[in-house]
């Protein structure tokens, strides 16, 4: 049974995931990792996609992606996961596949659900106790969010640009924002939803992408299917 097409709509926001493939490590060294940065930014400059949010972990990755033109993130993403696998493989003399499949994704809404995507992203080192602070990992967009170093890989979001008028007190604002936490419910459903591929955001804004796309954004449900009533159903 053929895969279905991957939701991605020009305009809107994609959380990517991609990782190693039976959880291997995708970087061994800085050096893998100033590689990948490196094609990250050169695929997304070629592909016309800005990179909001980003961090690399030892098997994985999480970056937040925006296209205005349709197809721009997968086209980005091929073009780095192919040039990174053949460079890993000859500097580390191996062979065979890299990433476990094809990356996940799932659209964010941006009104409200970036901010919380970027800070699930920028706490991932945290969480997976790599480091006490979110800052003291290196390869991550949280350095200039909180005003710390610059970063030529990103472009701030439109929301994160919203916190304040100036740079000092926008990164002062974060840094509350960060340090509040995501809490379980919220981390659940961000996982969730880029497990299926869904649509991260209110229902308004689910509804937006269903009429246009003609398809289900949302969650499906766990367990079994609910019967409809003409299954004789409740």
């Amino acid at each position: 049974m053929p895969r279905q097409a991957r939701i991605e709509v020009p305009g809107i926001p994609m959380h990517v995931t991609q990782r190693g493939v039976n959880r291997c490590a995708i970087f061994l060294d800085d050096d893998d990792r100033h590689h990948y940065r490196r094609l990250l930014r050169e695929a997304c400059t070629r592909h016309a996609v800005l990179v909001h949010a980003y961090v690399l972990m030892d098997n994985h990755v999480h970056l937040l992606l925006h296209a205005e033109q349709a197809g721009g993130v997968s086209r980005a993403m091929r073009t780095v996961g192919q040039a990174y696998v053949q460079a890993f493989n000859q500097r580390h003399k191996r062979v065979g596949t890299l990433w476990q499949g094809r990356y996940k994704s799932s659209l964010v809404d941006s009104d409200d659900y970036a901010l919380r995507v970027i800070r699930y992203i920028e706490l991932n080192p945290v969480r997976a106790a790599m480091v006490d602070a979110p800052e003291a990992h290196r390869w991550s967009s949280v350095h200039m969010h909180l005003g710390l170093r610059q970063d030529a890989l990103l472009t701030p979001h439109v929301l994160y640009l919203s916190l304040a008028d100036t740079a000092a007190a926008r990164a002062h604002a974060y840094r509350a924002w960060l340090m509040s936490g995501t809490d379980d419910e919220e981390l659940t459903r961000i996982r969730a939803h880029i497990a299926q591929e869904k649509a991260l955001g209110n229902p308004r804004f689910q509804t937006m992408l269903e009429k246009t796309l003609n398809r289900s954004v949302d969650l499906k449900p766990r367990g079994r299917p609910a019967l409809s009533k003409g299954d004789g159903g409740n």
